[in-house]
Formats: C-alpha cells, sequence, structure tokens
C-alpha cells in the first residue's frame, strides 16, 4: 500500500488542493483548515448550506492566505487583532481571530449574504471529542478530528454500487464519483480489499504513525457537485443502502497523528 495523494484545505469548506508532501501537525496537516467562513451571528458556515463556498480556491503561501473565485480579483488575506467566540460545530465555541473587512467583503459578495472569514490563531486551543481522542488531543476547524483518510479501492466499489443502483431505478449511470466529493486528507492506493480500513486501529505513513479514532459519518455535503455546486442524491442514497448503521452512512476513517513529522506521495503505508 502506498500514499496515493495528499489534500488539504486552508478554509473549512472551501475547494481544497493537492500536494505533493505535507507537515503533519498534532492537529491536522501543517495549515489545514486553520480558517472558517462565520455568519454575522458567530457561526459557522459551510458549503452545506451554501455550496458556492466550493467556487472559493484559498492556497496557503508559507503564512500567507489567498482567496481566488469566480465573481472577483484574487484576495490576500491579513488577520487583524480582534478576536470573537465563533460556534464550531455542535460542541465547540472557540475563539478565532477576525481576518478583516475585505476578506468578509469578498466572501459576502460570492454567497450573497453576509459573512467573515476567522482564523485559528492558535491551533492548540480546541480538543477532540473525549469521547475518542486523549485529553490532550487537539484538532483544528476541521469537523472533529485532525485527518481524514480514504482509500481508492472503497471508492471504486462505492462507484460500482452507485452504476448499479442507477440500473435498477431504470436511470442513466452517472460519471463516476471523484474521491474530492469525500473531502480526504490522504488516499491510500493498493488496498487489497475495498472497506478493509474499517478494521484498522493503527497504521504508519511514511514514517509518521496514527491512531483511528472511528469511521466517518458522512453528511449532505457529499451530495454536492463540487464543479457545478448543484445537489443529488449519491453518493447518500447508495450509502444508505450499503454502508448504514446507527443510522449513519460511513466512508473513510479518522485519524490522530501520534507525533508530527513529514509525509510525501509514495510514502509506504503499514497497518500497525
Amino acid at each position: 500500500m502506498r500514499l496515493g495523494s495528499i489534500s488539504f484545505y486552508p478554509v473549512k469548506s472551501t475547494a481544497g488542493h493537492d500536494v505533493a508532501e505535507a507537515e503533519v501537525q498534532p492537529w491536522g496537516l501543517a495549515g489545514d483548515r486553520r480558517y472558517l467562513v462565520a455568519d454575522e451571528g458567530g457561526t459557522t458556515v459551510t458549503a452545506r448550506e451554501e455550496p458556492l463556498l466550493l467556487a472559493c480556491v484559498a492556497r496557503l503561501d508559507g503564512g500567507t492566505l489567498t482567496l481566488t473565485g469566480p465573481h472577483a480579483a484574487p484576495l490576500t488575506v491579513v488577520p487583524t487583532a480582534g478576536r470573537a467566540t465563533v460556534r464550531v460545530g455542535p460542541r465547540d465555541l472557540v475563539e478565532l481571530t477576525d481576518c478583516g473587512d475585505a476578506a468578509a467583503d469578498w466572501l459576502s459578495a460570492l454567497v450573497g449574504r453576509p459573512l467573515r472569514l476567522k482564523w485559528l490563531d492558535d491551533p492548540t486551543r480546541r480538543p477532540v471529542d473525549p469521547a475518542y481522542g486523549r485529553p490532550d488531543d487537539r484538532v483544528s476547524l476541521a469537523d472533529a478530528y485532525p485527518l481524514l483518510l480514504a482509500t481508492s479501492a472503497s471508492l471504486a466499489r462505492l462507484n460500482d454500487w452507485i452504476a448499479e443502483t442507477a440500473l435498477e431505478r431504470g436511470e442513466e449511470p452517472a460519471e463516476p464519483l471523484p474521491m474530492r466529493r469525500f473531502r480526504p486528507n490522504l488516499v491510500i492506493d493498493g488496498v487489497a480489499e475495498p472497506f478493509a480500513e474499517d478494521e484498522w486501529k493503527r497504521l504508519r505513513v511514511g514514517a509518521v504513525e496514527f491512531r483511528v479514532t472511528k469511521g466517518c459519518d458522512r453528511c449532505v455535503l457529499t451530495t454536492i457537485d463540487p464543479a457545478t455546486y448543484t445537489k443529488g442524491k449519491e453518493p447518500i442514497r447508495t450509502l444508505s443502502r450499503h454502508r448504514k448503521r446507527d443510522g449513519k452512512v460511513w466512508f473513510g476513517i479518522n485519524l490522530i497523528p501520534e507525533a508530527p513529522g513529514r509525509i510525501a506521495v509514495g510514502d509506504p503505508v503499514t497497518v500497525l
């Protein structure tokens, strides 16, 4: 098995991009999901509610964040000194730094309602859910855990199931879903069996070891086409048929690094 790709998302719920190598930090890949979009009331806004956020490409060059979108010129983001509490997910209230009026205006124009960009200046501030992590585990602004892993074998099987579902219903089979629908940080190639990762407890990627916390239950975000920003039925419809338990559907696994290190595409992957 080998590491097939590495993706990261500087701004939560915007378009991600691939990199050849990355630094693994205790709270996730360096630079991954350190920014998010919030409404005026201090609640996180994601592409689940505003699919046009997927039209925003956020790139980091050193510590400089640049936003690119179809509606305006690229914008270099400069965080300010102002902090405010933002609700991140259902359980966390996190103090974040505001990124100024220029970033707010840029995002508001993209989506069509008032929004602000926020930055997690101190990544040690947010603990992992204690039900699945240790007291000193931390996470950036990802939904719950530092990294998400998926395998190309599982996606291939899921796409086969989706095609079967369409044929059974008399529908024209759609193009296979790309992995970016699922927004993993790490994609593993060469896994012998689809969904073998369900049973993994620990693994090593290159020289970096990870704990598996739990499987990843999937939401409506996976049904949004990242090219057209429109919602469909898949993959939730087919996952509900083949991968449903405890009232949720599952694809991928969540990881916590055991120690910092560097990983690169092509690194060997070993289940421990």
